[in-house]
């Protein structure tokens, strides 16, 4: 875990992995959805607290990079960062490493626009929550995976 990131573990199941015993490369956009929905769990209490407030965030571009696979039982850590911040949208940067060794996994930028759920239209990023997705969570864990620390 590093101090500059936000972090989320998960263990690879056995169904995520394809034939060459690797996790199915179509896996890694879950894995970026839940470690970013946690994410935003940290930065918003509940998703619900940004519904709330006439908001809602939808992907508009997802860009992953491969560097290493991972196997059936490993426990991966998505390092999550802000990115960039525009007017309506915003840039989440998320990098998997294996726990344990620290090889890097994969790499994934996600841009998200922010909408009104009700019209489903672009809306601008309010100044609180553009505080909140500046800041990100630095030093936060969440683990799903039940590893041994």
């Amino acid at each position: 875990m590093t101090e500059q990131s936000f972090e989320y573990r998960l263990r690879v199941r056995y169904a995520e992995c394809d034939a060459q015993h690797v996790v199915f490369n179509a896996r890694y956009g879950d894995y970026v959805d839940i470690a970013i929905n946690e994410y935003v769990r940290m930065l918003f209490g509940h998703y619900q607290n940004m519904l709330d407030q006439g908001l809602d965030m939808q992907v508009v571009n997802m860009n992953l990079s491969w560097k290493a696979p991972a196997r059936f039982d490993e426990v991966l850590c998505a390092r999550i960062h802000p990115g960039k911040l525009g007017n309506t949208s915003f840039v989440v940067r998320v990098e998997f490493f294996r726990f344990g060794d620290d090889t890097h996994i994969m790499d994934a930028e996600v841009t998200y626009v922010m909408i009104d759920p009700a019209t489903m239209s672009k809306k601008a990023i309010p100044p609180s929550v553009r505080e909140l997705l500046a800041a990100g969570a630095p030093g936060k864990l969440i683990s799903h995976a039940g590893e041994e620390v």
